[in-house]
């Protein structure tokens, strides 16, 4: 199934407003019954905002909070009583993007801005994933804006044109309250996933996957396969140490051995989002015939459960009792609104660059059979590129009508792209974008969303959105004029990479082991690998870099050394011989031999990676699929970095890094200023020939931005980044404490000071969190 619409098509589809009377409470008694019944009415509430905001997903929760902090007044309407959508505890899916759970060669990738300060404020409080507890710190961080009005309970079922191609307002009702709410706004953001908004207003949109022949795309599936991927519904299970019984429900699906083809992937354990592939939609429409796919899922879910329970399959179940089953579908598609742009496989797998580049994807590109769970294909056919990808500004807006943006998975893409692009922290990154764009607009009086890029506001759309955390591949953060630029920094010291020591751990090169190195240009350094083997043997050592700057794919061989290793223990010296021409990310490779082990160490440090080999994708040609090898780290507290030492020692941690305009390692560089690993209490000095006026200092702290940092199921073993400064405090020229903390978990920390401070200089001081992890920042911002 393929629908394209011209955005004409469906004008005569959206609801009529209905009439909603005045409430009756003439009688002042209980009973309020009238003669005319028909003359009663819900309450009807008008609001009035800047920019509206339909959907109270991820995508929807961070647009609004970035487009309040800029000054907007937003309505929020969700129509489910949690915000999250899909990460809610409704559905409990993991929040995920170009990270891909750290098994490909996306680093430091995670998404930032109103984003990252939520899923870390999740692993701080809630690092076992308990959807339960997210949901709760989603509604605190929208009740701390004084901008957003949120709006629980409330489906939008109408909206009304203001005059041609443009919105004056939607309206809703709340289930719960009984009251409809005409909701305007010049400016108006459908991040609801099924497109609601853009449907009912005739926006142009698209069902299905496109012919191959209009992008020219080869990731096209069979015709078997169908076109659209399917919903999902998962469960939870427990040990409710005592045994249990279960008796499946009549409409449980029966015989999963002879119904599920995949059925030997059911496990005694097997719950949550793990269940991704109790997947079905078949040839239904996805929005229209939700609640039949719905319905079938629930038979699939108490089948399941069922199979495991009482099938005599498993063992140890009798304990086993069912906890949680969803109760609406995991969506994955349904409608794509078209944008200026339409972004598809090509710009994906060969990483396309845009001048008006607003976010980026790393997802591979994931198709699923429409069958699901009833098909005979693999539950997902998947490919992943060499690096992150960055997705323009012209997919994030309606294009035919003119006061719609597009956020979540609703953007302007294929079926194929959209295979990367739905996922919840990539559609999160557009809408964060809208908000800000919808800013720019208001203080300029542009009457669409594509005056932004027409009338020369892009670069002022990107630099604020980078200043918010946003990171946008290719781009640095340049265009701010604080204090920092003119004042001599001058660190208590720099940290120099001679050595990662030996913690006496050593590990078999069961497989191709690596080290991710930022070096500078001019000769490699010679690496000593500390080794051990029982049988004389010889170890090839391969230095890579990647076919293009921004990659960690190790497709370009620059040197290989292969040298013998003697009985016992020794120090194998490696000097490649070769010089590098720029600054470059490299990867150092030992490669596979059993009878040799490398030595570990417990040091870890910013923008320094431990990689290990697991697999490579085979080249495709006829899905246009390149060959990758993948060399993921291993998640704390495992991938502990090899021990090494480094002649001359590696210097790429220097404090110009500061002013780098970008808050992670990224562009063949560390962006990041570090303290010798001796020094507990190092600093930072900031001092200009005269005295300035500050009040607001921002810090650029490392939270670990290749750490996935799933939302549920998954636990993590820490609930604060160990490169992440907790501690610290700022002081004056006098030595005077103007600010400090002590329970810092954030990537980017604003400070606004209860009183300007004059002042010739501003040193941050930073404690040392952990002993084998020297302190690092990223970046320092001062404003009078």
């Amino acid at each position: 199934m393929f629908i394209k619409t011209s955005g004409l098509a469906v004008a005569g589809l959206g609801l009529p407003a209905m009439a909603m009377p005045e409430t009756d409470a003439s009688s002042g008694g209980a009973s309020q019954e009238k003669k005319d019944t028909a003359q009663r009415k819900h309450p009807e509430v008008s609001e009035q905002a800047d920019y509206v905001v339909v959907g109270g997903g991820i995508a929807g929760v961070c647009s609004a909070i970035t487009a309040a902090r800029a000054g907007l007044k937003v309505v929020l309407i969700q129509d489910r009583p949690v915000l999250g959508g899909n990460a809610s505890s409704e559905v409990r899916l993991w929040i995920l993007g170009a990270t891909c759970h750290m098994g490909t060669n996306a680093r430091w990738a995670r998404e930032g801005g109103v984003h990252e300060e939520i899923v870390v404020e999740n692993m701080y409080r809630n690092r076992e994933g308990n959807p339960v507890f997210f949901d709760a710190l989603l509604l605190e961080k929208v009740w701390a804006e004084p901008n957003i009005t949120l709006l629980l309970n409330t489906a939008v079922y109408s909206v009304e044109m203001a005059a041609g191609d443009r919105i004056g307002k939607v309206i809703a009702f709340c289930s719960q309250n009984q009251t409809q709410y005409v909701v305007s706004a010049p400016l108006f953001c459908d991040a609801s996933g099924d497109g609601i908004v853009g449907f009912l207003a005739s926006a142009a949109f698209r069902m299905g996957a496109e012919p191959a022949g209009e992008f020219g795309e080869k990731f096209i599936m069979p015709d078997d396969y169908g076109t659209l991927l399917g919903h999902s519904m998962y469960f939870y299970s427990k040990d409710a140490g005592r045994p249990v019984k279960y008796v499946a429900p009549a409409f449980a699906l029966k015989d999963i051995p002879g119904k599920i083809p995949r059925f030997k992937d059911i496990h005694r354990d097997s719950s949550g989002c793990r269940l991704w592939w109790l997947e079905w939609g078949d040839d239904l429409d996805r929005v229209f015939d939700s609640e039949k796919i719905k319905d079938e899922l629930w038979r699939v879910v108490y089948g399941v459960w069922d199979y495991i329970k009482n099938s005599g399959t498993f063992k140890d179940v009798d304990n086993l009792t069912l906890e949680w089953v969803s109760t609406i579908p995991g969506k994955r598609e349904s409608r794509r609104f078209e944008g200026d742009y339409i972004l598809n496989q090509w710009d994906v797998a060969h990483q396309t660059p845009f001048d008006d580049a607003i976010a980026y994807g790393g997802w591979g590109i994931d198709l699923h059979p429409a069958k699901g769970v009833y098909s005979s294909y693999p539950g997902c056919t998947q490919y992943h590129n060499k690096g992150i990808y960055t997705i323009p500004y012209r997919c994030i807006y309606s294009r035919n009508i003119s006061n719609l943006f597009i956020g979540g998975r609703l953007t302007s893409v294929s079926h194929v792209a959209f295979g990367s692009t739905r996922v919840i922290s990539t559609g999160t990154l557009c809408a964060q974008t809208a908000a800000l764009a919808a800013g720019i607009m208001l203080k300029n009086s542009l009457s669409s969303p594509r005056e932004v890029l027409a009338k020369g506001y892009m670069s002022e759309l990107q630099q604020q959105l980078m200043q918010t955390g946003h990171y946008i591949p290719g781009i640095r953060l340049t265009g701010t004029p604080d204090l920092v630029k003119s004042a001599k920094i001058t660190p208590s010291a720099t940290y120099d990479l001679s050595e990662l020591p030996g913690n006496g751990q050593w590990r078999t090169l069961d497989r191709n082991s690596a080290m991710l190195l930022p070096l500078t240009a001019g000769k490699v350094p010679v690496l000593t690998f500390p080794v051990r083997t029982t049988e004389a043997t010889d170890v090839r050592i391969d230095l890579f870099y990647t076919s293009k700057p921004g990659n960690y794919t190790p497709d370009v061989l620059l040197a290989s050394k292969t040298l013998a290793v003697p009985v016992g223990t020794s120090s194998l010296p490696v000097d490649f011989k070769y010089k590098l021409k720029t600054p470059q990310y490299v990867l150092v490779v030992l490669n596979k031999n059993e009878k040799v082990s490398v030595e570990q160490s417990d040091v870890r440090l910013t923008g320094v990676l431990s990689l290990f080999y697991s697999r490579t994708q085979k080249q495709d040609d006829r899905y246009g699929i390149e060959e990758v090898p993948y060399y993921p780290p291993e998640r704390r507290p495992g991938g502990k970095n090899l021990a090494l030492k480094a002649s001359p020692a590696i210097r790429s941690f220097e404090a110009a890094n500061l002013l780098s305009g970008i808050f992670r390692p990224a562009a063949d560089s560390t962006n990041a200023w570090a303290a010798p690993l001796s020094d507990k209490t190092p600093s930072l000095h900031c001092a200009w020939s005269e005295n300035q006026t500050v009040e607001k200092i921002i810090l650029w702290f490392d939270s670990d931005f290749d750490h996935a940092m799933e939302s549920c199921l998954m636990g993590h073993p820490e609930d604060v980044m160990p490169f992440c400064v907790q501690k610290f405090r700022i002081t004056d020229d006098a030595g005077n404490t103007v600010y400090e903390c002590s329970d810092n978990r954030h990537s980017r920390v604003e400070i606004r000071l209860e009183k300007p401070v004059s002042t010739s200089s501003l040193t941050l001081e930073c404690y040392r969190a952990h002993e084998n992890v020297p302190v690092s920042v990223f970046g320092i911002q001062m404003y009078g």
